[in-house]
């Protein structure tokens, strides 16, 4: 469970709503802020780690705000900013889309265990609202995010910080369902 109430976590929490203030997430059109929520509560209901809550809270403020990872760093601390610079998406000048994806799969590839939990996460939030609200973009999203679990070693992982039963249970068949 997540200590909603410890100084770090309620800063971050603040820090990321500010900062997110009036974006809404594609398709349904909720304050962009209960993502990262939602996926810090996902992250939270397997383990109690703080600075990792932080990042899985922070995970979307370099890539979709003016906020850089110099500033995270500064706020919040190495471990964190080094976890949010795993998070965060190549920018669209970087290349196209294969090529950003690319370099998302390499750089996620040598992220610590605990950032790609976190990604794993963020990957399975995205997935319910892309599946219900856009099923022919959701074909290319699988197809790519298959690609990522499977770079990321995302059955290891969750297993590793959510447990066997966790992993076989509930992430295989969110997995078999993509």
């Amino acid at each position: 469970m997540i200590d909603w109430e410890h100084p770090k976590i309620v800063f971050a929490l603040e820090f990321a709503r500010a900062h997110h203030e009036g974006q809404t997430r594609k398709y349904t059109f909720e304050p962009y802020i209960e993502h990262p929520i939602a996926v810090a509560e996902m992250v939270g209901n397997h383990l109690n780690d703080v600075e990792t809550i932080c990042a899985a809270i922070l995970h979307d403020v370099v890539e979709d705000t003016d906020v850089t990872i110099e500033e995270v760093n500064r706020l919040f601390g190495a471990e964190v900013a080094e976890y949010v610079w795993y998070l965060t998406k190549p920018p669209a000048f970087v290349g196209n889309r294969a090529k950003r994806k690319q370099i998302d799969c390499d750089r996620l590839q040598q992220a610590p265990a605990l950032v790609r939990f976190i990604k794993v996460m963020d990957i399975w939030h995205n997935s319910l609202s892309i599946k219900e609200y856009d099923p022919k973009f959701y074909e290319t999203f699988r197809e790519e995010v298959k690609v990522l679990l499977d770079v990321m070693t995302g059955y290891q992982v969750v297993r590793e910080f959510a447990g066997p039963e966790f992993a076989n249970e509930k992430f295989m068949t969110w997995f078999g369902e993509l």
